[in-house]
């Protein structure tokens, strides 16, 4: 059963307070993501199991089109061998664990509240960790993606860079970006009933604006600065430094980046908190 604790009479937008508030709740946002799991898989035959076989059939897919059909290449890989559509698939996969968060938390976000209404007018609800929990299930199931990755580096390279341990402040500028814009769209979603299908467009875009099965190199030098101001460009080379090319991040643009996409987050709460008053009267 899930319980609720009151949420505290006033909004405080300090960021000590935003993640003081989101631990007060942690086992209301574990319960929830928990629930949210079961319940995806809940009809299948073969349930969780689906979160190991929808990446490992994507992966397959995409490694046959861009590597077999588009001979698609990424050049050095870092490696001492040369590179086959193994190693193809594994950069290729590196890059989607990323951007398979980001557009997990997109395409929920704008729908989240109007699928909840019962949260909204009937009890005590903090409903600003309902972004949260959508995250953690992404992240959930980036983690299993992860341990695929890591499965196939180590059969199919051979060795494992010591730079993994490095992968937690990877995913931190990930983790800020689809927090804040969860927050938004969430909010966004109940005013603009037409974000959700404008979000999904924009997803689309953004996976061909992400060089995700292509190196950022094979672009013409005058369209790169586009591709750059897309932070998920940044987020992505930096797994597969450390994945993939046993390279450190690029620790000036990691910091900048994190601040950015930090202030991005509190933004997106300060909005979902400020503007969170006027769902019930919407729906």
């Amino acid at each position: 059963m899930i319980t609720a604790s009151s949420s505290h009479s006033t909004a405080s937008y300090n960021p000590y307070d935003l993640l003081r508030h989101m631990w007060h709740h942690r086992d209301l946002i574990i319960q929830l993501t928990m629930r949210e799991l079961t319940q995806r898989y809940r009809s299948s035959y073969l349930g969780m199991l689906w979160t190991v076989i929808n990446p490992l059939l994507m992966l397959i897919i995409y490694t046959f089109i861009f590597s077999t059909v588009f001979q698609a290449k990424w050049g050095t890989l870092h490696t001492s061998q040369g590179q086959g559509p193994g190693q193809f698939a594994l950069t290729l996969f590196a890059g989607l664990i990323a951007f398979n968060v980001f557009s997990e938390v997109l395409n929920r976000a704008p729908g989240l509240i109007l699928q909840a209404p019962n949260y909204v007018k009937k009890i005590i609800f903090p409903l600003e960790i309902l972004p949260v929990v959508i995250l953690n299930v992404a992240l959930i199931q980036s983690l299993i993606s992860l341990i695929i990755l890591i499965t196939g580096i180590v059969f199919g390279l051979g060795v494992i860079s010591p730079m993994m341990v490095l992968l937690p402040l990877a995913y931190l500028p990930l983790l800020f970006l689809c927090a804040g814009l969860g927050w938004f769209l969430a909010s966004l979603g109940v005013y603009v009933h037409d974000t959700g299908h404008g979000v999904v467009f924009v997803v689309q875009v953004l996976f061909f604006m992400t060089p995700i099965f292509y190196p950022i190199h094979a672009v013409p030098e005058h369209f790169r600065t586009i591709l750059y101001l897309n932070p998920l460009t940044t987020i992505i080379d930096g797994f597969r430094h450390i994945l993939l090319w046993d390279q450190p991040l690029t620790w000036t643009t990691w910091a900048v980046l994190t601040a950015c996409t930090a202030t991005l987050a509190w933004g997106g709460y300060i909005w979902f908190m400020k503007t969170k008053e006027g769902f019930a009267d919407v729906l």
